[in-house]
């Protein structure tokens, strides 16, 4: 099987050849090993080890020779799966070897759902060269109705087995369409980024040449320059410009490269710049320092990443309304395999403006959530995007939770709070409150966990970045199974109907299943309570039950808004504020302080007896020492 180097490029790879009897196997690989050719090769060879130093590309080559026998057929079946390469023979003076192809072999490897590059190879072409136009005609069709067949040669040419190992086809360029594939342009578009260092959208010649300094260790001459320019002017008149090679140019000249069979000039180039064979980044490049944090420790982005996104924000805002369209976020993204934001956590979360454009604020929220969520993928996108520093210089650790709660403060960025309440309480209409969408009668249950995120400025601190998770009722159980089930929610906020008793009966309930699951995992955390619907008369018993509950669990007064009429007041900066303050509004009950008590009642003792043991030791060494010195 195929090893890596760990620059993502092969080291070993290991080729199977197939193919009816007496279509020229053995003699192939004899061929190919000793140049030389035997006039009775044995019917199956041994494995075949061609060292590193046989090819300029420095891989190992393995090459199995297999039998077409049908009581062997088991053993070339699970060669095939071993596979980086399959070779399919067939011999020009077996015409029925041919036919065999399409009615036999191609059918059973697909069967066996073989992956890698298949090359179809002619063997004894030598002796039928009036048929080459027929065969010609023939294996047109057949590559059209079998993809995987990465290319067909004659047994002369026979190197191309590890080309097509090594620089296959099928990632970068569509055969049917004769185009580059959508991930190898973008790709080809970060590397031109990249290069294109006054950003002036094209590679002069200084540029030009760094480029190929790197990827082949060699420069251009000036007229080698001009000779490439010339070729991209004359094909397509947009390639060039007066700053020298544009995108359009550089794109058109890897599609050149790879339709004359120079597959090896592009991998080389996308492994210069760390891609691997599925063209995305290598693991080693997306590897921060450490991500490693304790559960109530989060991620954030740096001033510096932030400077970063804000310059990309403007210089993707083309029409200057203050806002990224689909297609202008899609164009920020091209040089990355895709949109990190398809995913449904991520879809309609953040601010917009009213024909649909993410805001500056939106933005900047998006990749705040990201980073919060899935810092790797945060890591990655930024360097796909072109973030020109040490990604270490993008991201930082915050401190513990438990740590800002003992120091009664925390300076962090971006604070989440959970949001607790029955169905149709208006858990939903808060989170679509703080993203400034519109108020809306029709009631659409939530499925699964949702995202609200925004900016928040507050009247002392400057600004947050303050995320809402809306919990579904019915999930509630399964997330305080988890030990540790709040240990990156900075407030939980229980929300109820202040029109519907069984709402804040249900709110309350879930209040008491919060303090049950932090007194037992000391995940203590600041809580609230929102009435919500304020423009509707409100239950008595629903008012009174919230007011003693915050009196005697020591919680702030209940928060009431009304997002029909779009009175949420200063809630979200009073939610902000509680996550700077963790040692604040932490409910307390009965149950629970004596607990506390009890706790504090047994680290004084284990104290108390590990000072008084260490007393006993080091009287009974003065004891000892005292008693030497007498004697």
């Amino acid at each position: 099987m195929a090893e890596e180097d760990g620059q993502g490029a092969r080291s070993r790879c290991q080729v199977v050849v197939v193919g009816d009897h007496g279509t020229g196997k053995s003699g192939l690989i004899i061929a190919l090993a000793t140049d030389s050719f035997p006039d009775k090769p044995p019917p199956v060879l041994p494995p075949t080890c061609l060292p590193p130093d046989f090819y300029p590309s420095r891989v190992s080559l393995t090459i199995v020779d297999t039998s077409s026998r049908q009581q062997d057929k088991i053993k070339t079946e699970t060669e095939c799966k071993k596979a980086d390469a399959i070779v399919l023979t067939y011999s020009d003076d077996l015409p029925r070897t041919l036919d065999r192809l399409s009615t036999y072999w191609l059918p059973e490897l697909r069967r066996l759902e073989i992956k890698v590059p298949i090359v179809v190879v002619g063997c004894k072409l030598d002796l039928h060269d009036d048929r080459q136009s027929d065969i010609e005609q023939i294996m047109a069709p057949l590559m059209q109705e079998y993809r995987e067949i990465e290319t067909i040669i004659e047994c002369s040419a026979l190197k191309q087995v590890q080309k097509a190992v090594l620089h296959p086809t099928a990632p970068l360029f569509d055969q049917e369409t004769r185009t580059l594939k959508p991930r190898c342009v973008r790709a080809l578009k970060r590397i031109f980024m990249l290069c294109d260092r006054d950003k002036d959208g094209a590679l002069n010649d200084a540029e030009l040449n760094d480029f190929q300094v790197k990827c082949f260790n060699a420069p251009l001459q000036l007229s080698e320059i001009d000779e490439v320019k010339n070729v991209v002017s004359e094909k397509m008149a947009e390639g060039v410009n007066v700053d020298g090679l544009t995108l359009t140019g550089f794109l058109f000249l890897h599609a050149l490269f790879i339709e004359k069979g120079r597959l090896e000039t592009t991998w080389t180039v996308l492994r210069k710049y760390g891609y691997d064979d599925e063209i995305k980044l290598r693991d080693d490049l997306l590897q921060y320092p450490s991500f490693k944090r304790c559960a109530d420790a989060f991620v954030e982005l740096t001033e510096k990443a932030l400077d970063f996104l804000k310059r990309d924000f403007v210089a993707f805002d083309a029409d200057g309304d203050c806002a990224l369209r689909p297609q202008q976020l899609e164009e920020l993204f091209s040089t990355a395999p895709s949109s990190p934001w398809t995913e449904l956590t991520y879809s309609d979360v953040a601010e917009t403006n009213q024909v649909g454009g993410l805001t500056l604020n939106g933005f900047l929220s998006l990749w705040a959530l990201m980073t919060m969520l899935e810092p790797r993928k945060s890591l990655s996108h930024l360097i796909y995007i072109g973030y020109p520093d040490n990604p270490s210089s993008a991201f930082h650790i915050t401190n513990r939770r438990r740590r800002d709660r003992r120091r009664q403060r925390s300076d962090r960025v971006v604070y989440q709070c959970y949001i607790f309440g029955a169905n149709k309480c208006g858990k939903s209409a808060l989170l679509n409150a703080l993203i400034g969408r519109p108020f809306t009668e029709a009631y659409e249950r939530t499925e699964d966990t949702r995202y609200a995120v925004n900016v928040v400025d507050q009247i002392v601190g400057g600004r947050k970045t303050l995320v809402l998770r809306e919990i579904i009722e019915e999930s509630v159980s399964s997330l305080f199974e988890k030990k540790h089930a709040l240990s990156s929610c900075d407030v939980a906020a229980f929300v109820y109907d202040c029109a519907d008793a069984q709402s804040w009966k249900r709110a309350y309930e879930l209040l008491v299943q919060v303090i049950a699951h932090q007194e037992i995992t000391g995940y203590e955390i600041p809580c609230m309570i929102i009435s919500a619907k304020d423009d509707l008369e409100s239950v008595p018993s629903c008012t009174k039950g919230s007011t003693r509950v915050c009196t005697d669990m020591g919680l702030e007064a209940t928060i009431s808004v009304s997002t029909k009429l779009g009175d949420v007041g200063n809630l979200f900066q009073k939610i902000v504020d509680a996550a700077q303050h963790p040692h604040r509004s932490i409910p307390k009950t009965e149950a629970g302080r004596k607990f506390k008590h009890y706790r504090c009642l047994i680290q004084w003792s284990l104290t108390v007896a590990a000072v008084g043991f260490g007393a006993a030791v080091a009287g009974n060494a003065i004891y000892r020492l005292c008693v030497r010195r007498k004697c």
